[in-house]
């Protein structure tokens, strides 16, 4: 049997040079979007849905009574509720809940996906690194690591993760991919130092000035939210595989 293909895509600005049908897409954005989101399901929120604008966050929470939530440039938006932190959502606050979600890089990418034809879209990040590496195994289809990067500039956190993914999965598929090994081999050069070295990322210090260095921590922790996001078109909305809205 032939080895279905894996890519990595290292800014949103690269998507449309790859073909998305028939793909599985993974979303990545590290710092914060996609470990709160994972945070969020984890600890028990009914559904997450990601909104690509401040104005659509703010009317879909009003229609669905949820908790809105989001940033712009790492700082909570005027007029949602809350921020994009993982630790804003305990199981003693979210549980049961959903949760409206916009933010700078990760949900703009995701609505982006599904324009160009995705055929499933979930969300990864350390926090569920095995759910996602387990899922992708199991599909049929091609894989589409897909990185939000800051503001269509490359970052090395979600770049980091996509060659977690790699090196767990990738002798499974073909990868014919010069960024997925890169991401590969910048994984394994760095895998027993990661919050050492992710110290040294402007995404870290462009959050650190906001007192967010204990998320960022948590962001890299490997199996901290093992769970599997998975984007419902009917229902516009995240959820934990296996589970309904």
């Amino acid at each position: 049997m032939e080895k279905r293909s894996l890519y990595t895509v290292l800014s949103p600005r690269l998507l449309d040079l790859y073909t998305l049908n028939g793909a599985i897409v993974v979303i990545i954005d590290v710092f914060r979007a996609t470990s709160t989101i994972a945070t969020a399901l984890s600890n028990g929120a009914r559904a997450v849905y990601p909104v690509a604008d401040v104005d659509g966050c703010k009317t879909l929470g009003a229609a669905l009574g949820a908790i809105t939530a989001g940033e712009r440039n790492g700082q909570v938006i005027e007029g949602l509720l809350h921020g994009n932190s993982p630790a804003e959502y305990p199981p003693a606050f979210i549980k049961g809940k959903e949760l409206v979600l916009t933010t700078t890089n990760g949900t703009k990418l995701l609505h982006m996906a599904l324009q160009q034809g995705a055929a499933e879209v979930v969300t990864g990040s350390f926090v569920n690194l095995n759910s996602v590496s387990q899922y992708l195994l199991k599909g049929d289809k091609d894989v589409i690591l897909a990185c939000s990067g800051w503001k269509d500039r490359f970052n090395l956190e979600d770049t980091l993760f996509a060659g977690a993914v790699v090196n767990q999965i990738g002798q499974y598929f073909s990868v014919n991919c010069d960024s997925a090994l890169m991401a590969k081999e910048m994984y394994l050069l760095h895998q027993h130092d990661i919050k050492s070295f992710i110290r040294n990322t402007s995404h870290w210090h462009r959050l650190k000035a906001f007192g967010l260095e204990k998320d960022l921590e948590f962001c890299v922790t490997a199996g901290a939210a093992e769970v599997l996001p998975f984007y419902d078109r009917k229902s516009g909305a995240l959820t934990a595989l296996g589970a309904s809205c």
